[in-house]
């Protein structure tokens, strides 16, 4: 009798041992509507595991982003695995992957394009692990495959620029567009912004536009090429979907001998300290700010997601415009 009270004893709390932990692992799978549920292995003291798939080190802009996220994960004891993807999709699908197979708590991705990403993403939620999108979005068929964008309004970036420009040249100019990656979220977005402003002004065109990839050689290469163009002659303004781009373009065109920021008219987004350097010496007009350092939204909305609270689906990035006149002013206050 002692014997079999005591292997019933054993096979109760073997029985209530397996239930409590199906109920750590249990839930919803979907992360519609911004859910979140307790993610395998991030239990209550464990350190959190966040792998971080980013586009790569393309510009000013892309290297104080990663920099803000990796010393807010520094910061909070966060195990970050990174990834730079190096321009390249397939990198970044292939780093997801290996983020799953690691089963890390939650992943944050920065897509390079918005296009090719449902299949992976299918994967993660498969798995249970939460997808938190940052700079920019992806477009898919269902929207429980990520549960939040962290970032900027691009389409508002282009507006912004474009409202610059329609002042600072009264509405009259020939424009020459530096467009940044063929595909991605913020390519399209600034673009349709811009353009959406300026089919108000009938004085005002696009007259050249070719991808300069959000690189500053990019840039400058697609400039010369269009100062050598039938319409080169005629551009008085170029809108640059980011400042590298803009950088290299006002190279492009003291190299040919005209003077950025009054024989060309510039504006560009992004507001990186090399932009302000260039406004503070009179070649670039104006900069439309994307703020990069939004390290602690994103772990704020990590943390919230791991410990299964509700987020929006759409977090908001603040940020504004500086003109020359704020360049020198604004000069010292740029961490980026």
């Amino acid at each position: 009798m002692i014997v079999s009270k005591t292997v019933r004893a054993a096979s109760i709390a073997l029985t209530l041992l397996t239930a409590a932990l199906v109920g750590c692992d249990g839930g919803d799978s979907s992360a519609g509507g911004g859910g979140a549920t307790t993610q395998p292995g991030a239990g209550a003291g464990k350190k959190l595991t966040v792998g971080f798939a980013q586009v790569g080190a393309e510009s000013a802009w892309r290297t104080a982003n990663t920099d803000s996220i990796k010393s807010e994960a520094e910061k909070r004891g966060v195990d970050l695995r990174f990834s730079d993807a190096q321009g390249k999709q397939e990198n970044q699908i292939a780093a997801v992957r290996g983020f799953i197979a690691q089963r890390v708590d939650a992943i944050l991705l920065a897509p390079i394009v918005e296009t090719g990403f449902e299949p992976v993403l299918k994967e993660a939620k498969a798995a249970k692990i939460p997808v938190i999108l940052s700079d920019r979005r992806v477009a898919t068929s269902d929207d429980s495959l990520y549960v939040t964008f962290i970032g900027s309004d691009f389409i508002e970036e282009g507006r912004r620029a474009a409202n610059f420009l329609v002042k600072k040249t009264g509405g009259k100019a020939v424009i020459a567009e530096l467009q940044g990656t063929t595909g991605s979220a913020p390519a399209n977005d600034r673009k349709k912004g811009f353009e959406e402003v300026i089919a108000k002004h009938p004085d005002m065109k696009i007259v050249l536009s070719q991808t300069g990839d959000f690189r500053r050689d990019g840039g400058k290469k697609v400039m010369e090429a269009f100062l050598k163009s039938a319409d080169g002659a005629k551009i008085n303004a170029v809108y640059a979907h980011n400042d590298d781009m803009a950088i290299g373009a006002i190279q492009a065109i003291e190299e040919a001998g005209r003077k950025p920021g009054s024989d060309v008219v510039i504006v560009s987004i992004d507001g990186v300290r090399g932009a302000f350097e260039a406004m503070a010496a009179g070649k670039l007009n104006c900069t439309v700010e994307c703020n990069p350092l939004i390290g602690p939204q994103v772990f704020d909305a990590i943390e919230k997601v791991v410990a299964g609270e509700t987020l929006p689906k759409r977090i908001q990035v603040e940020e504004g415009v500086f003109t020359q006149e704020q360049a020198a002013a604004e000069l010292p206050n740029r961490k980026y």
